[in-house]
């Protein structure tokens, strides 16, 4: 892989629509995709598009994440993997209006029983354990799916499309991807992601236009609690995947 240790990236104007479907409008969107966007680099598959994707999520004992207390609704902290590698990224994504920051670091698997002892300046990834001991966030749950990603570099920024499948989840206590998530979070649903630059590409509006999309705020980490029974459950789909701290309709 020739991804750096370490990235920072801050993208103003950073915008993203999300959108929950079923499983037959999901399998027609991919499709579509792929007559008109190019295949992610790192994808595989007869698309050249398709990867898997398992990360595992912290949160307080108090679920201050889950809930979006204060200043927890605005980032998450996880270690993602891809596919078998063992290499895995620490991720902080911190997300205001029209703007997202997100720093990683990437790093092997043997590397993550750093984040059990006490920070050492030398690491590159001791600016990730700091942060998860300064808001005394901890392994809360895992989860894995299937991911098929179709990507362009345009004039105005960099689009990305992504489907979701096969959505799981599992309860963690450790930095370990031992554990296998078998819990499923979305039955027979999928979730599609568009990301853009300021102004709704004129190719995502065809999009939404084409399957009648209704946007929503979903969280996977959410869904995945609640699916777990770490977090009681709401009474609809809705609440379920709606963002605490991003409950404001789209404009």
């Amino acid at each position: 892989m020739s991804e750096p240790a370490s990235t920072r990236e801050t993208r103003a104007g950073a915008c993203e629509l999300k959108f929950l479907i079923d499983r037959e409008t999901g399998m027609q969107i991919r499709a579509w995709a792929r007559t008109r966007l190019p295949a992610d680099a790192h994808g595989t598959g007869p698309f050249g598009d398709e990867y898997g994707v398992s990360s595992l999520y912290f949160d307080t004992a108090r679920r201050d994440v889950f809930y979006g207390r204060g200043s927890f609704g605005r980032s998450k902290y996880r270690v993602r993997r891809y596919g078998a590698s063992d290499l895995v990224f620490l991720e902080r994504k911190l997300r205001k209006p029209r703007l997202l920051h997100k720093r990683r670091t990437l790093t092997d698997l043997g590397s993550l029983d750093r984040l059990t002892a006490d920070p050492i300046a030398e690491w590159d990834g001791e600016w990730f354990h700091r942060r998860l001991v300064v808001r005394r966030l901890q392994p809360m749950c895992a989860l894995a799916y299937t991911r098929v990603a179709r990507v362009s570099d345009r004039a105005g920024g960099a689009i990305r499309l992504t489907v979701d499948d096969h959505i799981r989840a599992c309860s963690v206590d450790a930095l370990t991807f031992d554990a296998t998530p078998d819990v499923p979070v979305l039955v027979d649903k999928m979730v599609v992601e568009v990301k853009f630059r300021d102004q709704l590409p004129g190719l995502f509006r065809e999009l939404i236009e084409t399957f009648s999309l209704t946007p929503t705020r979903s969280s996977k980490y959410r869904l995945g609690m609640i699916a777990l029974g770490h977090v009681p459950s709401p009474d609809s789909v809705e609440a379920a995947i709606a963002e605490p701290s991003a409950r404001a309709p789209l404009t």
